[in-house]
């Protein structure tokens, strides 16, 4: 990978929205293409992780609610909800959402995929700059009114 310095007043100069757009494609395209191995879309990741973070808490309007946010694929989220229950991943109790053994195992294959281009995305890149970096992208979000909130 080669990566070119160029001088501080060419790279300010830069449009931020083609390259925070070009990040975004990079970087979510090689998520979503992990997960495609496993046969998972990024909101069946979401599903998994927010169930997994707190078993029994999630019913599906509420999940919904939360992940529509990031959601950039007009996703049927009951839909997603119905493939993990149909893969026996996913069980409801009373509306409430719970893991599987098989789901957790599923999970932990796609969490180590995730990890690997995590892991490749931050190479070269010093754990403070990383953070300068999303505090920058939050600090604009919040200048145009969104929500520059960290997703818990």
């Amino acid at each position: 990978m080669t990566f070119r310095e160029y001088p501080e007043k060419e790279v300010a100069a830069q449009p931020i929205g083609a390259w925070s757009g070009s990040a975004y494609r990079s970087v979510v395209g090689a998520l979503r293409e992990q997960l495609a191995v496993e046969g998972l879309t990024q909101p069946h990741w979401w599903t998994l992780q927010h169930v997994a973070g707190d078993p029994g808490r999630w019913t599906r309007a509420a999940l919904t609610d939360r992940l529509e946010r990031w959601d950039d694929l007009g996703t049927d989220f009951d839909g997603v909800f119905d493939d993990l229950v149909g893969r026996g991943w996913l069980t409801e109790e009373a509306g409430r959402m719970t893991l599987t053994e098989a789901g957790e195992e599923g999970r932990a294959r796609a969490k180590e995929r995730n990890a690997r281009i995590h892991r490749q995305v931050h190479e070269g890149v010093a754990t403070a700059d990383f953070v300068t970096t999303v505090n920058v992208l939050r600090r604009m979000v919040a200048n145009l009114g969104g929500d520059a909130d960290l997703p818990g």
